[in-house]
């Protein structure tokens, strides 16, 4: 089964998108029927959350359930640093449809954030759950990841876009090292998704194949999901675009796992 592990639906009516700015050309409602028709041989997804409320979160979860069988799980959102985030993971993970939940550290000005004393609970309380963790990082978390994998070493997690690199500007140092380290020193996933977005306009697979060749050699085909980040993937090019340029940048045989059994283990589809 072919599973996009990373797309996202919204309204613009709800309110809580403060980062989708009427600049933007992706501005406007999106929902599952505009995702339908360029899905092809892809039977399932994942939704995650775009918004950092609990009231998107239950949006996302009743679009999934509403979805026909094709949204198998949501990432969804909680704040984590809140006295109270323990017990609000254990009521959300009640949820068969609910799979992970994702805090937008790319975001939040501290760095260290996720490290904070006061988060800890909440992360702990995910592991049991058997909650994953999506970390929206950039190259300036990099660094963090370890020391986090190392408090919870029961805690599933998996790294969105590849922790946005500068694809645009080459600048495949010293991300390619920190990324290696924490492949490394985890059993943690990665999404490889998001990647033409971070290209920029006129990407190419030439510009993209050095990151993606980097993935593959320090995660290896067993720990990476695809995912198409729509409709955020529509300011570089598209859906069928992407997914027509991750197959000519993976193998054949890699497909099974990248493009589907791998997110249905990350997410317990």
């Amino acid at each position: 089964m072919l599973i996009d592990a990373h797309h996202h639906v919204w309204r613009l009516d709800r309110g809580d998108y403060g980062w989708l700015t009427p600049d933007l050309a992706i501005h406007r409602d999106y929902g599952l029927a505009d995702l339908r028709p360029l899905l092809g041989g892809i039977a399932a997804t994942v939704l995650v959350q775009a918004a950092p409320t609990e009231a998107e979160t239950l949006f996302l979860l009743e679009t999934a359930r509403a979805s026909g069988g094709l949204v198998r799980g949501v990432v969804g959102w909680t704040d984590l640093a809140a006295p109270e985030a323990p017990r609000r993971v254990a009521g959300l993970a009640r949820d068969p449809l609910l799979k992970g939940l994702r805090p937008m550290l790319q975001d939040i000005p501290e760095t260290e954030w996720i490290l904070r004393p006061e988060v800890q609970p909440a992360l702990a309380a995910m592991a049991r759950a058997g909650l994953t963790l999506d970390l929206l990082v950039t190259p300036r978390h990099l660094k963090l990841l370890p020391e986090l994998a190392r408090r919870h070493p029961d805690l599933t997690a998996v790294i969105d876009h590849a922790a946005k690199p500068g694809i645009a500007n080459a600048a495949l140092h010293p991300w390619a090292e920190e990324m290696a380290v924490i492949a490394a020193a985890t059993r943690w996933s990665c999404k490889f998704s998001g990647l033409v977005t971070e290209a920029g306009a006129g990407w190419t697979t030439a510009r993209l194949r050095p990151f993606t060749d980097h993935l593959l050699a320090t995660f290896g085909p067993a720990r990476l999901l695809w995912g198409s980040d729509w409709p955020v993937v529509n300011l570089a090019g598209g859906y069928a675009a992407w997914r027509d340029a991750t197959m000519a940048l993976l193998a054949p045989s890699t497909h099974a796992a990248i493009l589907g059994a791998n997110a249905a283990a990350v997410y317990r589809l």
